[in-house]
């Protein structure tokens, strides 16, 4: 197993970019009120640093490893996605939502059906279904539908990235726990949106929302780095 301390060395300087721009969107704190595409812009950089981070590691790897050329597509409709949910007054909540509902298909299937772990696809399945009974009242046709599809999405999407890690079998990497944490975190952000929009208001809601939802996406984007770091590894030894 590659070291973390290998990881961060290597991945370190091709993430900078991500963490002025994540800075940038959190120090202009552009007003939700007054949507524009200069504000679509800033929210959306953080994740365009995030294809460059990908891209960064060269085209013959993305054309190895098709997990990482669907996490970059995931991170392509995030982008659309954030745009959408920046008119989401204006009536494009939804458009935002379906983005978001590819983006974790993309994912789950990055992740992919193996090892298969009943135990952690019955978990997520509670935690989604808990998660849905308590939206469930305040919701309205059609949102009692795409509400519904969206959970089972994120919750498959959870599931697939919490099987990988079998830290009870000590078959776990840095990389698996990456996309674990990842998982995690972009169910928490999506919960806080859903319960701030649909429920009552959240204190610090666009802080939790924003701030979560970066840290997933970049944990996501580096859980596809190890196939790389192996590589190195074997032509170092």
């Amino acid at each position: 197993m590659v070291s973390p301390v290998t990881v961060v060395k290597s991945e370190g300087p091709k993430l900078v970019p991500f963490f002025k721009s994540t800075c940038v969107y959190f120090v202009l704190w552009l007003p939700t009120s007054s949507p524009s595409w200069f504000s679509a812009l800033i929210k959306c950089l953080p994740i365009f640093c995030l294809w460059v981070f990908l891209l960064a590691h060269g085209y013959s790897f993305l054309c190895a490893h098709s997990s990482a050329r669907k996490i970059l597509a995931g991170l392509i409709f995030s982008a659309l996605g954030d745009a959408f949910l920046i008119w989401q007054e204006q009536g494009y909540f939804v458009h935002g939502l379906l983005m978001f509902a590819i983006t974790h298909i993309l994912y789950s299937s990055a992740f992919g059906m193996k090892p298969v772990n009943v135990h952690a696809g019955l978990g997520l399945t509670a935690v989604s279904s808990l998660c849905y009974l308590m939206l469930y009242p305040y919701l309205c046709v059609p949102f009692t539908y795409l509400v519904a599809v969206y959970v089972a999405l994120i919750g498959f999407m959870g599931w697939r990235a919490v099987a990988g890690l079998q830290l009870a079998n000590d078959l776990w990497t840095w990389t698996k726990l990456s996309a674990c944490l990842g998982a995690v975190l972009f169910i928490v952000s999506d919960l806080t949106i859903a319960v701030n929009k649909f429920c009552f208001p959240v204190p610090y809601s666009r802080a939790i929302i924003m701030a979560t939802y970066y840290a997933a996406q970049m944990l996501i984007a580096l859980s596809v780095v190890e196939c790389q770091d192996v590589e190195i590894s074997r032509k170092r030894t």
